[in-house]
């Protein structure tokens, strides 16, 4: 194994702090290798007028948060990407593997920061660019004015009662817990009733197929964290979603010992939603995850899905 491994992540704060927080333990475990790090600008980070991701995403050729990233580690310019898991597309670069999934998972919830949900007044605004979570909020109050917003995560907050008059904003809990910038006025979120991006709060770790940087941190990661993002992840695999799509997922571990997960699909509006739930062993846990999509699908979601994908 070379001395060196190049570590590559986006350039903003949260994606500095996720580096730490992966790298912290490997640097003790493995003192005799030096480890960099390098920043990589992704297209969602560039531009920040296009007002979806989605569309980011098609300028981009790929994802809005993982393409540029890819190609620096499929050439060679980086050994190692340090991704927000949810970030990640379900199908990673050819050549490309993921490493087992690191723990701990930090909380897999959102947030909805600046106030209550229920004690929001009628037609409060309410800001968020994930369709997910648009459709979800929507779901559970259909009177809210949902305004697109991106950016980081001190910039969202910054919208709460700032020049857009925001009464709330939307954010994952993990990002906030990450930057230490939990706001006094919040309320997390039951993953129950609002289940989350698959892969929120964990962190993706992808390197070159057959590379020493494999071969160096194939011992690392956790096989219950692991278990959960792959079962949701292929959950929305078979539901060939993405970020665009408003499917969230939730799996955890239960004192059964058994792989629980739950999932919901909702139309973009929140008029429609189908949910379902489900468990089996840990050591399946994408036969969970196409099992629970089936149900979905059985329940109708492939309508709804349908619908959203109108051109």
């Amino acid at each position: 194994m070379s001395a060196v491994v190049t570590i590559g992540s986006r350039a903003s704060k949260l994606a500095r702090t996720q580096v730490t927080e992966w790298l912290t333990p490997l640097a003790a475990r493995f003192p005799g290798v030096r480890f960099k790090r390098e920043v990589i600008l992704e297209g969602g980070d560039q531009d920040r007028i296009t007002p979806t991701l989605a569309e980011v995403a098609r300028t981009a050729g790929g994802s809005a948060f993982s393409t540029n990233q890819e190609a620096a580690l499929v050439t060679g310019r980086v050994d190692v990407i340090v991704h927000s898991l949810k970030d990640l597309p379900t199908a990673v670069h050819e050549g490309t593997v993921l490493l087992t999934t690191p723990g701990p998972r930090e909380d897999v919830r959102d947030v909805l920061c600046g106030a209550m949900l229920e004690e929001l007044p009628e037609g409060a605004r309410v800001g968020t660019g994930a369709p997910r979570r648009v459709a979800q909020l929507l779901a559970l109050r259909p009177d809210l004015h949902v305004v697109p917003i991106r950016g980081n995560v001190p910039g969202r907050l910054a919208r709460v009662k700032g020049r857009d008059r925001l009464d709330a904003v939307v954010l994952a809990a993990a990002g906030l817990n990450r930057l230490g910038m939990m706001p006094e006025a919040h309320e997390v979120l039951d993953p129950v009733v609002f289940p989350p991006s698959p892969g929120q709060g964990a962190l993706g770790i992808q390197v070159r197929t057959d590379s020493e940087a494999a071969r160096l941190l194939a011992g690392t990661g956790d096989a219950q964290v692991d278990a959960c993002v792959r079962a949701e992840r292929a959950l929305l695999a078979e539901l060939h979603g993405g970020c665009s799509v408003p499917v969230g997922a939730w799996g955890r571990m239960e004192e059964d010992g058994r792989l629980h997960l739950s999932a919901a699909v909702t139309s973009l509006d929140g008029s429609q939603q189908v949910t379902a739930a489900g468990a089996g062993p840990a050591d399946a846990p994408e036969k969970l995850g196409a099992c629970l999509a089936a149900e979905l699908f059985a329940r109708g979601a492939a309508g709804i899905l349908a619908e959203i994908r109108k051109p």
